[in-house]
């Protein structure tokens, strides 16, 4: 019995991750920026929140302490309980689906809830209509610096505070404690705070969307690499490249390999304008390519009309002869397809070998998946010296096909290189 070594424990961790990988929430890069920011706003609206209930309660504990009598005590404790109230329903929405859907309506809830309900409460209960800017910006700063996003929303905000002290000027008409300059100066102040807050809304906004749009490109254009890199590599590989600078070769007990060549490539070559000939070739490779992928067969290279691939690899597995061998039997058929359909006599030459080989990438420049090994060379062999439009394997790919295949002897045939080899022609699957 074999045992499996490290490296098949590393090959199948890999593959592990990969598997695991496909149940992997995708890169939220990929989400549009408007859900972006929704998500953004969310998490700074709940944070605002909490901030602000905590600030309340400092308020409330002061305004306590300042009022003397027991009449305003409890006024200020009311405004400050419905600020609180108001506040806390807002974070508690921030948790559930109307946050996620509205998260705007919270925004101006948490400005107006200070600027607004409070200015109304200290008019309702102490008769006290004075214009409390300082509170206001420090609430417009607080939610610029917060939430950052949507200048619009911050000037909605800051337009619906101003109405709001102008509608109840016009219904109490109080007299005022100061001069009309004193106002008109914290206007000044007022205005040029709401101008700076939306103007710095403005340009973080605007930097993120760049930020975001160069993100995402750099994204693209790597997912883009990486698809080139996996038509170049097997997965597996192309991870431990990304990983692994070193030369990566890695030892398989026994795969199936496949050579396929068009036979009498060079005659054809010159019957044929050469742009129409790579347009076939590209046809019948591509024919393959799916063939490969359909039997979960791993396409090594192709040579000028020469098609190489194997089983087995870089995932082991128990069948990898009969999986080569159902791949030549399809692609045999497949050429015969392409010959009726366009009025051609292509016809394929097929050598397949089993063994065992090493898989590895080496150089640095123009890398590619390759193999080395007797397997190799043997496949190789078994095409070169096959019989057009037949499928020759040696005889260790007989030994794991003879039970389900039909494998016609054909005899001693002296191979270059290697001397006499028993040869076999695959015809087919034994019927059930």
């Amino acid at each position: 019995m074999i045992k499996p070594t490290d490296t098949d424990k590393e090959q199948f961790d890999i593959f592990l991750k990969q598997v695991m990988s496909h149940w992997q929430k995708p890169a939220s890069i990929f989400d549009s920026y408007t859900t972006q920011r929704q998500k953004m706003m969310l998490d700074r609206l709940r944070l605002q929140a909490q901030i602000m209930l905590i600030v309340g309660l400092t308020v409330i504990a002061f305004f306590l302490w300042v009022n003397a009598q027991t009449a305003g005590k409890i006024s200020a404790l009311k405004i400050g309980l419905v600020v609180e109230l108001i506040i806390g329903a807002c974070w508690f929405l921030c948790q559930n689906h109307f946050g996620r859907r509205y998260p705007q309506i919270i925004f101006l809830t948490l400005c107006w809830s200070v600027t607004c309900i409070a200015q109304i409460g200290t008019a309702l209960l102490f008769n006290v209509l004075e214009p409390r800017i300082g509170i206001w910006i420090l609430m417009f700063l607080t939610q610029a610096t917060m939430v950052p996003v949507l200048w619009h929303l911050h000037l909605i905000s800051q337009t619906g505070t101003i109405i709001c002290y102008f509608i109840l000027y016009f219904l109490y008409n109080p007299t005022l404690k100061y001069p009309l300059t004193y106002y008109l100066e914290q206007g000044i102040y007022l205005f040029w705070a709401c101008i700076i807050c939306n103007f710095y809304v403005y340009l973080y906004e605007k930097l993120r969307k760049n930020e975001y749009n160069t993100r995402k490109e750099l994204e693209l254009a790597q997912e883009k690499s990486e698809r080139l890199l996996l038509n170049i590599l097997p997965e597996m590989i192309a991870e431990k490249l990304k990983h692994q600078h070193t030369t990566i070769a890695d030892s398989f007990h026994e795969v199936s390999v496949l050579f396929a060549d068009i036979v009498g490539f060079t005659e054809i070559s010159s019957s044929i304008p050469p742009q129409r000939l790579v347009e076939l070739l590209n046809e019948i490779f591509t024919i393959f390519d799916k063939l490969a992928e359909d039997h979960q067969i791993e396409k090594i290279k192709t040579i000028g009309d020469a098609y190489m691939a194997v089983a087995g690899l870089p995932i082991p597995r128990s069948d990898h002869a009969h999986a080569i061998a159902y791949m030549a039997l399809d692609m045999q058929k497949a050429i015969n397809k392409f010959n009726q359909e366009r009025n051609l006599s292509f016809c394929i030459r097929i050598g397949i070998s089993t063994g065992p080989v090493v898989a590895g990438v080496i150089g640095l420049k123009k890398f590619a998946y390759d193999l080395w090994g007797d397997t190799v060379n043997t496949a190789s062999r078994m095409e070169s010296h096959g019989l057009a439009g037949c499928i020759q394997v040696c005889e260790a790919s007989h030994q794991c096909l003879k039970d389900k295949f039909i494998l016609e002897k054909r005899g001693l045939i002296k191979i270059k290189g290697k001397g006499e080899m028993m040869t076999y022609l695959l015809k087919g699957v034994i019927a059930n």
